[in-house]
């Protein structure tokens, strides 16, 4: 928002909250990489918190890449210290076409689930972020949850597979507290199912939402008037309003269009069928991390670098800081040879740590104090907002005071 529409991100939810008082503000929190791509230090994290909780934020959908909740603890402090709502989110995940195999089954969820509760969570949510989650496995993965926890169990899933109504269906069933949806002109494709349609189906059962259809018609009209705008957004090259192929490779919609971006730099697009067979060896190998943001962008970016440079002849910091355990710990335990040849050079050591990795994470925020010490008017927002995105960040905040050009929009 601050970097590519130079827009204050903490202005969102002031403005939103002065027309909505009394609507719950919720946000996605990845735990303690906050809203960025690393884990921050201790300081910061806390200090974000405090300050979204200041801006009107009330419900965290707290989650971690590697479902390692170690990564939560500094953040559930501040948010139960604010007395704010804490969803525990478990990231789905599969090696299979379906729920089960040695890694992400039936019990690795029902125990996660028992280490949130343990946690305070208020909720709990089940990230379906590549869409992926079957009809089948929906149910019976609720059904087991809603046994087992006190709290309330929340589904979270994408259209991109074009499973998603059929598991939210049956995950309603099977007695599921809350489903996310979308308004139908922003519905489908890598978005959630429609909730109109939902509406119906479960009008007149147990589980009837109890929603206005009428009232939902209505707000799609006035949507109607300005999703059209957005229309070349969503790939019209393509007859399909789903990605069939997710079902094999499980790659999740964000991660497809990051890879196609790569490919596409070096000329080798054709080469797109190659990285998706390597985003699975690549992600054996770098420990099995459940694909969402940021480890799939790091198991992505290397896949594409193993395909087109070969095996691990270029490494990423990011790749290396994963496999040194700064990230947290992988579900399953990387190749030894892999992670060996990746911390070779490592500048933090050549051997992984396996402790919480804020434990090895200094201190941050006064430097980010430093570096808008000579912006005149800036507050503890801009060094937040400095703290998250150093370079851009910093940049941003000294454009909003003045200190740097604001760019011209070009005329169209």
């Amino acid at each position: 928002m601050s970097r590519f529409l130079g827009e204050d991100p903490w202005e969102r939810p002031r403005t939103l909250r002065k027309h909505a008082k009394k609507t719950p503000f919720a946000m996605l929190l990845r735990g303690q990489n906050l809203v960025g791509y690393r884990n921050y230090a201790d300081d910061v994290a806390k200090e974000f918190v405090d300050l979204a909780c200041e801006v009107g934020i009330n419900v965290f959908r707290t989650f971690d890449a590697l479902n390692d909740f170690r990564n939560f603890e500094s953040v559930v402090e501040r948010i139960k210290a604010n007395r704010q709502h804490f969803q525990g989110t478990v990231c789905y995940s599969l090696t299979e076409r379906r729920m089960g195999g040695p890694v992400f089954n039936l019990e690795y969820y029902l125990a996660k689930a028992r280490q949130l509760e343990a946690m305070g969570a208020d909720s709990i949510c089940l990230k379906d972020m590549a869409g992926i989650i079957a009809p089948y496995d929906a149910y019976a993965l609720v059904k087991a949850l809603k046994a087992q926890c006190r709290v309330p169990i929340h589904l979270h899933s994408h259209y991109t597979s074009g499973m998603a109504s059929m598991s939210m269906l049956k995950a309603a069933e099977a007695g599921v507290d809350i489903i996310d949806c979308c308004l139908a002109p922003f519905a489908l494709r890598t978005s959630h199912p429609a909730v109109e349609p939902i509406i119906v189906a479960l009008e007149g059962t147990p589980r009837d939402t109890g929603l206005s259809l009428k009232a939902m018609l209505a707000m799609d009209e006035e949507l109607e008037k300005v999703a059209p705008k957005y229309r070349d957004k969503w790939l019209p090259h393509l007859m399909s309003v789903i990605d069939t192929g997710v079902l094999a490779h499980q790659v999740p919609g964000g991660m497809i269009s990051n890879l196609v971006s790569q490919l596409k730099e070096a000329n080798a697009l054709d080469r797109l069928p190659e990285v998706y067979a390597e985003v699975a060896v690549t992600r054996q190998e770098m420990g099995t991390p459940p694909l969402v943001t940021p480890t799939s962008q790091i198991v992505g970016v290397q896949s594409v670098l193993n395909v087109l440079v070969g095996k691990y002849k270029m490494v990423t910091n990011e790749t290396r800081d994963l496999l040194y355990g700064l990230y947290g710990a992988t579900p399953t335990e990387p190749d030894p040879a892999v992670r060996k040849k990746a911390l070779k050079r490592h500048p933090r050591g050549s051997e992984p740590i396996t402790c919480r990795p804020a434990d090895v994470l200094e201190p941050e925020l006064h430097l980010a104090k430093e570096r808008v010490q000579d912006v005149p008017g800036a507050d503890k927002f801009d060094v937040m907002t400095s703290a998250l995105y150093d370079i851009t960040g910093t940049e941003f905040v000294r454009k909003k005071h003045g200190l740097l050009p604001q760019p011209v929009a070009s005329a169209k």
